[in-house]
């Protein structure tokens, strides 16, 4: 999985890329199925958006969006969304393999 950590109108600082590396982890469970994770946090006056978009390898995509007064709050609420919906997406993928019908053996 190939993880892009982006700033806009802000600087990131180490301690904020060291906070968003340790929250990493809880999405391994889908590490062999995310191609991209590209992360943006932007701020505009005194809100802080943050921003997640996931690629999978089948070529589903899905974006999810956070704004919050607080970056660490944001980003704590950010992967509070963000691992339940690849957990989601790795269902459907389970389940319509399951559901994919046997095909007849011909002799």
């Amino acid at each position: 999985m190939t993880t892009d950590i982006r700033g806009v109108h802000l600087e990131l600082s180490e301690r904020t890329r060291d906070y968003i590396d340790k929250k990493l982890p809880r999405l391994a469970f889908a590490e062999d199925l995310v191609t991209d994770l590209l992360l943006v946090v932007s701020r505009e006056k005194s809100l802080y958006k943050l921003e997640a978009t996931v690629n999978f390898r089948w070529g589903a995509s899905t974006h999810i969006h956070v704004e919050g007064f607080k970056l660490i709050e944001g980003i704590d609420a950010l992967f509070d969304k963000l691992e339940p919906k690849i957990e989601k997406e790795k269902n459907k993928v389970k389940d319509h393999h399951k559901k994919a019908p046997a095909a007849p053996l011909e002799e």
